[in-house]
């Protein structure tokens, strides 16, 4: 069976997305997203593109520092791509409103991702935050200001 170059580009895109989340690197992110990326659903106040992650990275910096993502599967169709994985991190820092814990926290996420040429330009994602509500043993006390 041979690899299309084509899904060796995406999967490696993907392999530095999930890289750049992991490490909350913008600068990373910028190397496999296009500069008007669509992250889907959107932070608040967000604008297209890489710099949209900035405030979210702050963040995951101070909740999960010690964040890390294993991808679990990864499945390719034209130029689809969809991802199961699974974070694990600390609470070391306020997240969503909670308190830090020093709890370790582990959930999945599940990704599909749009590919233009070698780069992103369309991530839609969705992550299993009553999982980790569930470990924190409580749940925020707002959900208006993530």
């Amino acid at each position: 069976m041979t690899v299309d170059t084509n899904e060796v580009l995406a999967r490696e895109a993907v392999d530095g997305f999930y890289r750049a989340f992991e490490g909350k690197s913008v600068e990373l992110l910028k190397k496999v997203v296009t500069s008007d990326w669509e992250y889907i659903p959107e932070p608040p106040g967000a604008v297209l593109g890489p710099e949209q992650m900035k405030d979210v990275f702050g963040r995951m910096a101070i909740a999960l520092p010690d964040m890390k993502i294993d991808i679990l599967d990864v499945l390719v169709h034209d130029n689809r791509l969809g991802v199961r994985a699974q974070i694990s991190g600390t609470q070391s820092g306020a997240l969503l409103g909670i308190a830090a814990s020093s709890k370790h926290v582990s959930f999945a996420i599940h990704s599909f991702h749009q590919m233009r040429g070698s780069l992103i330009e369309k991530t839609w994602h969705l992550e299993d935050w009553l999982s980790v509500f569930r470990q924190l043993g409580q749940l925020p006390t707002s959900l208006d200001n993530p």
